[in-house]
């Protein structure tokens, strides 16, 4: 039995074109039961699965999903929510996104998101990854060019700096990724995938794929 409704992506997509908190008050009800609930019990059997495949969880659910509020502080849209629902499913989730750990799960009706990796790297964590690489660059290379990751990511994704520091400048010449400031793979799906009955296994085919890649980025930040 799938876990969501088309009731999810309606939410939505009303709420796009009444983004506003007495809208949303009115409606909260629908949220709880289309949005909120079936999502939180998606995201618990995933952390759940996870477990069982041997990944350290130390979270439920709700230290994975990100809040519906948008920060709007810095932002030029005032708009007050977000239009999707999203999650880190990894030991320490959306706490520490930093973890390349686990997977990263982003449900809306414009589009699905599956995928993981090191996003935000501070500059200790940035040096480590590229130490490891240059020592083991067949393991790295190995991870990015698994053929199950290569089917469902195509590719290792990330912004890149245009200067490295100077021992890693020899390596690169071989290994370009070096250059790489973020470490990430990410796959989109079209929004009717949420209302599959077979969402939690798909998910967990993503997972596997990136095992490998994401040991090695684990092996690397983790100290």
């Amino acid at each position: 039995m799938p876990y969501f409704t088309p009731d999810f992506h309606q939410f939505f997509i009303e709420l796009a074109a009444n983004n506003h908190k007495d809208w949303f008050h009115v409606n909260k009800k629908r949220y709880e039961n289309d949005v909120k609930q079936p999502f939180e019990h998606f995201i618990q059997d995933v952390l759940n699965a996870l477990s069982e495949e041997g990944e350290t969880i130390e979270i439920k659910a709700k230290d994975a999903i990100f809040r519906i509020n948008r920060d709007i502080r810095f932002s030029k849209d005032k708009n007050p929510y977000k239009l999707q629902r999203s999650a880190i499913c990894s030991r320490y989730g959306r706490k520490d996104k930093s973890y390349p750990g686990g997977i990263y799960i982003d449900l809306g009706p414009e589009k699905c998101w599956i995928g993981g990796g090191a996003y935000f790297l501070d500059k200790d964590q940035l040096y480590d990854m590229r130490d490891l690489m240059s020592k083991k660059p067949d393991v790295f290379q190995e991870a990015i060019n698994d053929s199950a990751f290569r089917e469902l990511y195509g590719e290792l994704k990330g912004e890149k700096n245009k200067v490295l520091p100077k021992e890693f400048k020899s390596a690169a010449e071989s290994l370009p990724e070096l250059y790489n400031k973020q470490f990430y793979y990410m796959n989109e799906h079209e929004p009717d995938l949420i209302f599959s009955d077979d969402l939690l296994e798909l998910t967990l085919k993503h997972w596997r794929a990136a095992k490998k890649l994401e040991r090695f980025l684990v092996e690397a930040i983790v100290q």
